[in-house]
């Protein structure tokens, strides 16, 4: 574990080869965390950027781990200022570095990127060294036309985004426990899932992958039967999604 001692941003190996970086944000009503995600390889990869203010915070930390400027790709889920608010401050930082993103991203938002996107389809496969990511498009799942997941064969990692958003500022960098009430009660407060009739169809989609490791944004990263926790999201979710 390597710590930021004066900012509280920490950078931790959550799987061989992935590291979560954690920034908390004591200031926000019973705190907050924003997790970005570094997959070590060949080519690099950087999943969420954080926010736009947040850059020298994680691109420091980073630093710890390899060179900023060796990114290949910094990727997000869905467009958001804590998923790609710092993008183009990394693609400066990183010249080969390409934005990872979506198929309907890449439509709707290139023209903010300062470098054009790789974009990945429904299923698509993007091999980064011995890894190989797979995009997963998932509209609306929570929010935005075009929210999607990449899913880590190699290590049955799922960068699973804002599905089970935890609120708190200090949470440890893995847990085996329980995220899903935390992460139910900060969406019953917040109301920030869209409420798609293919919700069902989504998450049976990303649960298919048995994902070992669920890498949340926000909070811990859980380690244990994925499927089972988003079969569970899904149980949670029925009032508000129609299945497909």
């Amino acid at each position: 574990m390597i710590t930021n001692e004066q900012s509280r941003t920490r950078i931790d190996e959550v799987q061989a080869g992935i590291y979560r970086i954690s920034t908390p944000v004591i200031a926000a009503e019973g705190g907050f965390s924003f997790n970005q995600y570094l997959i070590v390889d060949d080519d690099p990869v950087l999943f969420h950027t954080g926010p736009r203010g947040m850059f020298g915070l994680t691109a420091e930390a980073i630093g710890k781990v390899l060179p900023v400027e060796k990114l290949r790709y910094v990727g997000f889920s869905h467009y958001e200022n804590d998923e790609c608010g710092a993008l183009n401050a990394f693609l400066a930082k990183a010249p080969h570095a390409q934005p990872l993103c979506g198929t309907i991203n890449a439509m709707i938002n290139t023209d903010a990127f300062d470098r054009p996107p790789r974009a990945l389809g429904d299923g698509e496969s993007l091999g980064v060294g011995r890894r190989t990511l797979v995009w997963f498009d998932a509209p609306h799942l929570p929010h935005a036309w075009e929210c999607g997941y990449l899913f880590e064969k190699e290590s049955s990692t799922l960068f699973c985004g804002d599905l089970f958003t935890q609120g708190g500022s200090e949470h440890p960098p893995v847990t085996t426990g329980d995220i899903l009430e935390s992460s139910e009660a900060m969406r019953k407060g917040l109301d920030y899932y869209a409420h798609t009739p293919k919700g069902g169809a989504l998450l049976d989609k990303l649960l298919a992958c048995r994902p070992a490791l669920l890498a949340c944004m926000h909070g811990s990263a859980y380690r244990g039967d994925g499927a089972a926790l988003l079969l569970a999201l899904k149980e949670r979710l029925r009032p508000v999604i129609v299945p497909a």
